[in-house]
């Protein structure tokens, strides 16, 4: 992930503000790797899970369900990568550029969060299960 030597100011940071604390954070694949572009999921972050993110190199979230920082592969093993930032002309949403480890983002085992597609009112699963996640996690509902 390229780093500035550059101090941070406002104008480079995200607009955490806007959101009341939270911005939205898309995931999308290193055009390079595995999944060439592919929007993963769709996350949140506050100051603390960007901070993180930035000195770590690996995807941290705010996790909105449980209230608190979510890292991401903490459970799974299938971390997240960050290969770059970008940030809207806003400053409140993010684009994580990142290398999926193990295959798949979503939690219920597909490489996307995005694995169902509607069609005339009816939703197709279009990608197949990468693990099963009562054998990954242990739990119907992780």
């Amino acid at each position: 992930m390229p780093r500035s030597d550059s101090p941070p100011s406002e104008k480079n940071q995200p607009d955490f503000d806007k959101g009341g604390g939270l911005i939205p954070v898309v995931v999308q694949a290193t055009r390079s790797g595995a999944g060439g572009g592919d929007v993963l999921m769709l996350a949140y972050m506050n100051r603390e899970a960007y901070e993180e993110t930035l000195a770590t190199g690996q995807a941290v979230y705010f996790s909105r369900s449980r209230g608190g920082l979510w890292r991401k592969g903490e459970t799974s093993g299938h971390v997240q990568i960050v290969k770059r930032i970008r940030i809207d002309c806003d400053r409140d949403t993010l684009l994580l550029e990142v290398e999926q480890v193990g295959g798949a983002a979503c939690h219920e085992g597909y490489k996307s969060c995005f694995f169902r597609e509607i069609v005339n009112d009816q939703l197709h699963v279009v990608e197949p299960r990468r693990f099963d996640p009562q054998e990954v996690y242990k739990n119907p509902d992780p």
